[in-house]
């Protein structure tokens, strides 16, 4: 059968058919090979990719470590509601570290592109907290996406790269990096060249881009536009395929993928990302509610397995 006829029905029955066979227990030379070859990734779970089984922070944390991931990318409201509920920072921090998995970024949301200076104001008082809360947690970095500017008119780039600079300079506080990410549904840094635009123009050191296979995808973007970026300029790589249909002008989140599941270049992306020689988390981000809809453990040993799969493929 083609690739580009295979459905999203399939793609997903097949997936979830190995997810089964993991819930009972499928030897692991059958559900993804073990075999260890030289690549510069680490793998890591996007927490949004089990989001629905609301196993809360602790549990999101157990179920990433026990599935046998590297690393985790949680999101920010999920640590202020742990915190909500009276859980302790030090806690977390302890729990990452007694398991051996560290925690890599967090998904946050706030407005520190739009024109509306005010906004902006607040936006960096809302990521200084974020940012003191998540350095308290051990974690590395935290998202920076065009949230706030998806719709409405285009943000001059220079006006963006400067105030993607004034959040560089908030972050050097505290010791937590944001990662210019791109949102390809976005009016504003839909395309990689504008982020990598206002990344460089930031004129911070510590300025870096956060790309993603199914943004790059739904932006317009070639994925032939990842060979234009020094791989020190990528922290962090979303991992996720998409189906053939629908078409890119009307796919959204809920369509995305287990990576090789779909018709995504996967072997050339993580061929070009390793041929970078720098270190890479590839974290695994999906929004689709038939992997919600499996046991947490079982969604996330599946994806692992599909990720690690994609790379053996692609370095082979």
């Amino acid at each position: 059968m083609e690739t580009n006829n295979i459905s999203r029905r399939g793609l997903l029955k097949n997936s979830l058919a190995i997810g089964a066979g993991l819930s009972l227990g499928m030897p692991e030379a059958m559900a993804g090979s073990n075999k260890k070859a030289t690549h510069n990734f680490k793998f890591c779970l996007n927490t949004s990719t089990i989001r629905e089984q609301n196993l809360g922070l602790m549990g999101e944390i157990e179920t990433a470590a026990k599935a046998g991931y590297d690393a985790i990318e949680i999101w920010v409201s999920t640590v202020e509601k742990y915190v909500e509920q009276g859980g302790n920072l030090k806690d977390v921090k302890k729990k990452a570290a007694d398991l051996g998995i560290t925690i890599e970024d967090a998904i946050g949301f706030s407005k520190w592109i739009v024109d509306d200076a005010g906004e902006r104001t607040k936006a960096l008082e809302q990521n200084k907290k974020e940012m003191a809360m998540l350095a308290e947690i051990g974690c590395k970095r935290i998202a920076a996406p065009p949230f706030g500017a998806t719709t409405g008119s285009l943000i001059n780039l220079q006006a963006a790269a400067e105030r993607y600079g004034k959040l560089l300079e908030v972050s050097d506080q505290f010791g937590v990096i944001p990662q210019l990410e791109l949102w390809g549904f976005s009016t504003n840094l839909h395309l990689f060249g504008e982020v990598l635009f206002v990344a460089s123009e930031s004129g911070h050191p510590k300025a870096c881009v956060l790309p993603d296979v199914y943004h790059l995808h739904k932006g317009g973007s070639n994925f032939n536009s990842l060979k234009m970026v020094n791989g020190a300029s990528i922290h962090m790589f979303h991992v996720n395929d998409y189906p053939s249909e629908p078409p890119r002008e009307t796919i959204n989140d809920s369509y995305r993928v287990l990576p090789g599941d779909g018709v995504a270049p996967m072997t050339q992306i993580l061929r070009d990302l390793n041929n970078k020689k720098t270190p890479i988390v590839l974290s695994l981000e999906l929004f689709n509610k038939e992997y919600w809809k499996m046991d947490a453990l079982v969604a996330a040993k599946l994806g692992l397995s599909k990720m690690k799969a994609s790379v053996e493929k692609a370095i082979a």
